[in-house]
């Protein structure tokens, strides 16, 4: 079980516990498929944008260029050869399509168990609740400084879309805000604390339980 300090949207601590049976996020931390649904994330964002265009894609007739023999030349056939300027590439690049698939049922148990480590490493704050009436940056960075967040990397966990919560955040680059129901492993291990309401620990919790088992 793990005792988590609840706090206020202004970053204070309100007293409360929310204690967290660590079993119903991941059973365990298995590093193996952890890294590979890193990796997995890694390489999706890969753009295989390499290409050169074969000499049947490169402009000229296909004619050939005179007769074979006769003429005191060597031979030659159509301008697209890649032997002549202008021609095409004898091998051309192809784009290259880098991704790698998954199951789903691993992913979200690589996703718990980039939470749990979160946890483990006391890098996880709850919040009671996060809303705001109007969009502004500064009582987001209030927050942030007053739970010891600071200037580093933070991911903000809401269970719904919030647009005024969304556009309070947008402007500071080290901030990001997920919904619970989209969060991956690679979103977790990227930013150096995780910032969750108590509402999205809970939709957190029974994403992860069905998986749990899989897992274990």
């Amino acid at each position: 079980m793990a005792s988590l300090q609840i706090h206020s949207q202004l970053g204070v601590s309100s007293g409360a516990v929310h204690v967290l049976d660590e079993a119903r996020v991941a059973g365990g931390v298995n590093s193996v498929l952890l890294r590979s649904a890193l990796v997995m994330y890694a390489a999706n964002r890969r753009v295989g944008t390499s290409k050169s265009k074969s000499r049947a894609e490169v402009s000229g007739s296909s004619k050939k260029l005179y007769k074979q023999k006769g003429t005191g030349n060597a031979r030659a056939g159509n301008k697209r050869t890649p032997v002549r300027r202008g021609g095409g590439h004898c091998f051309a690049k192809r784009p290259k399509d880098w991704r790698i698939a998954m199951p789903r049922k691993s992913l979200r148990l690589a996703a718990a168990m980039a939470v749990l480590l979160k946890i483990n490493s006391g890098r996880l704050m709850v919040l009671a609740d996060l809303s705001y009436d109007v969009p502004r940056t500064r009582p987001v960075v209030d927050m942030l400084t007053a739970l010891g967040v600071g200037s580093a990397s933070c991911l903000i966990v809401v269970p719904k879309h919030d647009d005024v919560v969304w556009r309070s955040c947008r402007n500071l680059p080290a901030v990001r805000v997920v919904v619970a129901s989209d969060l991956n492993a690679d979103d977790v291990v990227r930013s150096s604390y995780l910032v969750a309401t108590k509402a999205s620990l809970q939709l957190l919790c029974e994403r992860f339980s069905s998986c749990v088992k899989v897992g274990a």
